[in-house]
């Protein structure tokens, strides 16, 4: 199994990226304990130009600032004042691209994931949306900033790779706000998969 390195984050294109993140693992090392999910649906968001984004348009606040340093970090932000949401930071400082990761396939530490969210048993809804994404693998808004390099938080390449017939495209989700940009095609996802969440309107 293998790091993600810093040159893959650093790059230009965002969709280059969140599509090569399909089926690379993200992996949480908490309190000694390792939890791991197979990435099987992201979204991207390319910054300033991009209204769907928090940086559409330039703009900055605490909140967002994280996006605009260099590729290779976390951006964690709170959704209706509870789902914690994981990002990936891409692109080189000032360019504020990051990545929504959706839905994961869970792979290590299924047991710790129960507890976490309360879960009796496996069933596809534990890693489906971002927000249980980031309630089973213990990501908190308190993790924004931290560097995928390093031992808390971190994606790798465990050799498992999918072709271009089962990757799918579609708008993302949740972005009517954003006019024309909601209906870009630039969520990505593994057709077929059970834990990818529901289809966009």
């Amino acid at each position: 199994m293998r790091k993600l390195h810093l040159d893959f984050y650093q790059r230009e294109n965002v969709l280059q990226i969140a599509e090569e993140l399909m089926g690379k693992l993200l992996v949480t090392v908490k309190d000694g304990v390792i939890t791991s999910g197979r990435i099987v649906e992201c979204e991207a968001y390319a910054g300033v130009f991009d209204k769907a984004s928090h940086a559409a348009g330039g703009k900055r606040t605490n909140r967002n600032k994280v996006m605009y340093e260099e590729g290779g970090l976390a951006y964690v932000y709170l959704c209706y004042g509870f789902h914690h949401l994981f990002n990936v930071v891409t692109n080189k400082k000032d360019v504020p691209h990051a990545i929504l990761i959706r839905s994961l396939e869970p792979v290590k530490g299924i047991e710790e994931m129960l507890r976490r969210t309360g879960k009796e048993q496996l069933d596809n809804t534990l890693t489906r949306g971002p927000g249980n994404v980031s309630k089973a693998l213990g990501i908190f808004t308190t993790d924004t900033g931290t560097s995928l390099l390093g031992k808390t938080i971190y994606l790798s390449d465990d050799g498992v790779s999918y072709s271009k017939k089962e990757i799918a495209t579609s708008p993302r989700i949740g972005v009517d706000y954003a006019g024309d940009d909601a209906l870009l095609p630039y969520r990505f996802y593994i057709k077929g998969n059970p834990f990818v969440s529901g289809k966009p309107k």
